[in-house]
């Protein structure tokens, strides 16, 4: 047969023919091992409320996050990042770093009972202060330097009751160093930060306020959370944080910031996390409810191009219905 003028001689559709093939030449694939799973945590027992703006996803107490960690090791899911709400809340978020807190009681259950969990948590202040800010205030303005100390408290505080890894996420200048030091002075050299390095101060968080009821009480974020229009910043705040020590840096929300997540990549070498966010979640979420879109194949695209754009690690509220699907 004579070849005719033009023929291509390249035929991209040779290679997504069929299944099998496609499959054989996929360049990002989800594995179990790339999901993180948050969980909220609350006083009491037998409690398991389900939050309303994020179906599937509960406000649990002790007991019940054990039975939680069992189905998630069962479903392959091996890493947890804990959130406590406590009972009582004050300006100083004292429930933070408190032996008896109910981040504390938590980590020292799971790792009595599945010593395997990576259990991760999150340091932060917000969902235990009265004016739900991530640090102390003065004159309505969050005080940089006075929430160190007590972050650096929190944090050395879940490394002793059987935290693996310390997630700072409240955007103070400086708080990866104070942890850093607290932790290897005290003995938890071995612990690695996983830093919120370029925290946004997003939108998309509105359904987690409600889960872990960390509202603030007046004004907003956005004087320690970045500007969503800024990526340089974003990098010169990653830059900042790996100098400090932090050991895995984090891009959130994910969505909206894949470019950030792909920049981080392509300038640090180092690990990076994206928290695919509530409402990232939800809205999916919602949308499948009413029918509009295929809830599923929409969660496994979304999650697969987060880690296309080069996270090697995603924090998600999906990932047990993505394990089932994988």
């Amino acid at each position: 047969m004579q070849i005719q003028p033009g023929f291509p001689v390249t035929r991209m559709r040779r290679l997504r023919k069929n299944a099998g093939l496609r499959n054989m030449f996929r360049e990002t694939s989800l594995a179990k091992e790339d999901f993180i799973y948050p969980l909220f945590i609350v006083e009491g027992n037998g409690i398991k409320r389900e939050i309303s703006s994020m179906p599937g996803q509960f406000q649990m107490s002790v007991d019940n996050i054990l039975r939680e960690c069992d189905e998630l090791l069962s479903l392959g899911i091996g890493s947890i990042l804990l959130f406590g709400i406590p009972e009582m809340k004050d300006a100083v978020g004292s429930g933070a770093y408190d032996e008896n807190g109910i981040i504390q009681k938590a980590l020292r259950a799971i790792k009595n009972d599945f010593p395997e969990m990576m259990v991760i948590t999150d340091v932060c202040l917000c969902e235990y202060t009265s004016h739900g800010h991530c640090g102390v205030v003065e004159n309505e303005y969050v005080q940089n330097d006075k929430t160190l100390e007590l972050l650096a408290k929190e944090a050395l505080s879940h490394a002793q009751n059987g935290a693996d890894m310390i997630a700072p996420s409240d955007m103070m200048d400086g708080r990866v160093k104070a942890i850093r030091q607290i932790l290897d002075l005290n003995g938890f050299g071995e612990t690695p930060i996983m830093a919120y390095s370029a925290k946004f101060a997003s939108a998309f968080y509105g359904p987690f306020r409600e889960a872990a009821e960390s509202a603030p009480q007046f004004g907003d974020r956005k004087s320690y959370q970045m500007d969503y229009g800024n990526s340089d910043e974003a990098l010169r705040e990653i830059a900042l944080d790996i100098q400090e020590g932090a050991d895995i840096v984090m891009v959130k929300p994910a969505l909206s910031y894949l470019d950030l997540i792909r920049r981080t990549k392509d300038n640090f070498n180092i690990p990076v996390a994206a928290y695919n966010v509530s409402g990232e979640y939800s809205m999916i979420k919602a949308a499948s409810e009413r029918g509009w879109i295929d809830g599923e194949k929409v969660m496994m695209e979304v999650l697969t191009s987060i880690k296309r754009a080069g996270a090697d690690v995603i924090i998600t509220y999906f990932a047990k219905d993505a394990a089932k699907v994988i």
